[in-house]
C-alpha cells in the first residue's frame, strides 16, 4: 500500500483540505455522496425508467390479484398501462408453460386472451 501525504490531503470531490483520519478521501458526507452519485449517474439514468416500469407492472398485477390467484383479460392489464415487455424473471413449468414475474407477482397466458395471475411461492426461484 503506497504511503499517503497526510499533511496535504485534499477532497477527491471539491479539493478542500481534509482533516481527520489518514485514510479519509472526502471532506464531508455531502462530497462523498456527490462524487458517488456522479460516478453512477449514467447507470442510474438508464435503470430508473426500467425500474419504474417494473414497479408499475407489479402494482397492476397485485391490484388484479388480491387473493393470490386470479384470472384477467390481457386488454384489462394493458388499459392500466401494463407493459408485457418488462419482467424480472421467467419460471418454466415441467409441461413447458412460462410464468413471467414482476418481482413476486406473476402471470401466464391461458386461453382467449386471458391471463392467470399468481404470487410467487417460496419454492419458485
Amino acid at each position: 500500500m503506497p504511503l499517503r501525504d497526510t499533511k496535504n490531503r485534499t477532497c477527491e470531490h471539491c479539493g478542500e483540505k481534509i482533516l481527520g483520519r489518514s485514510d479519509k478521501r472526502f471532506c464531508s458526507d455531502y462530497c462523498r455522496n456527490s462524487k458517488h452519485n456522479e460516478e453512477n449517474r449514467d447507470t442510474s439514468n438508464y435503470m430508473r425508467p426500467v425500474n419504474n416500469i417494473l414497479r408499475k407492472n407489479r402494482r397492476i398485477l397485485a391490484q388484479y390479484n388480491p387473493t393470490g390467484k386470479a384470472k384477467v383479460l390481457g386488454t384489462s392489464l394493458m388499459e392500466e398501462g401494463f407493459n408485457f415487455a418488462y419482467f424480472t424473471n421467467v419460471y418454466e413449468t415441467k409441461k413447458g408453460g412460462k410464468y413471467f414475474f414482476c418481482y413476486d407477482q406473476g402471470y401466464i397466458q391461458i386461453e382467449d386472451g386471458y391471463f392467470a395471475l399468481v404470487v410467487r411461492e417460496s419454492y419458485v426461484k
